[in-house]
């Protein structure tokens, strides 16, 4: 079993969701943070650690406009094991918002080709609706899926406004998929930024780091699973088979 020592903070300076996105991930990158979690409401900040860690080193993790002001002292009584158990939902609960969209879009795709079926007809149709229900998650919060997606996606942390664009190139790549031009340059342009994407999400599991997910933006919360690998590796399979596929150029 492994060492887990719990240790709360007050801390100002959160006014959304992307504030709260990026002080949990950015402290989730420290050696010594097993997870984080932050509250709004209470302004609170609570982790989960492998090792003790100086609060210098918890406010040098984190943007400047944050400030992690003092340690609250933890009750040991069932109300705080309560709130334990509460905050471990299942990662089946914490998928389904993203099981109940790719069921959608997977409906939807089977609904237009069902009377003239064609595999790539249909490939293309989901890849496209793939790409644009999941831009416009991003779309509702740009900064907040930014400073989310910069922990994992290493194009992302190299440069900032990638984070900012990669939404818009989402909504680009899903129109060029539903109305089927430029067909061979939108698969090669997937090919390489879901790539990209799958690199970090893989490091980020192997690390066994709690950060989570932006492939929803930052407003449904999903933490980064196996289940982000694989809707990935689903959409670069796709790609490379339509590729491979000459029937579509």
């Amino acid at each position: 079993m492994f060492n887990t020592i719990k240790k709360k903070y007050k801390i100002s300076g959160m006014t959304c969701d992307g504030c709260k996105a990026s002080i949990e991930n950015s402290l989730n990158l420290l050696d010594q943070v097993r997870s984080s979690n932050a509250d709004i409401r209470l302004g609170e900040l609570m982790l989960n650690l492998k090792k003790d860690v100086s609060l210098k080193s918890l406010q040098n993790a984190i943007p400047k406009k944050y400030i992690i002001n003092e340690e609250i002292p933890q009750p040991k009584n069932t109300s705080e094991i309560s709130r334990d158990l509460t905050n471990k939902e299942s990662k089946l609960k914490q998928l389904k918002p993203l099981f109940l969209i790719l069921f959608y879009i997977t409906s939807s795709s089977l609904l237009i080709n069902y009377q003239n079926w064609n595999l790539n007809e249909f490939m293309l149709d989901f890849m496209g609706l793939f790409f644009i229900c999941f831009s416009f998650f991003k779309m509702l919060d740009l900064k907040g899926f930014s400073d989310s997606f910069k922990m994992y996606d290493p194009l992302a942390k190299k440069m900032n406004f990638y984070g900012m664009l990669y939404p818009f190139i989402e909504t680009i790549l899903g129109v060029m998929f539903l109305v089927k031009i430029e067909i061979f340059s939108a698969l090669i342009l997937s090919v390489l930024i879901l790539g990209l994407t799958t690199i970090g999400v893989t490091k980020t599991l192997i690390s066994k780091k709690s950060i989570q997910c932006a492939c929803l933006g930052s407003v449904l919360k999903l933490p980064m699973t196996e289940a982000t690998l694989i809707e990935n590796a689903i959409m670069i399979f796709m790609s490379i088979f339509m590729l491979y596929n000459s029937t579509i150029l």
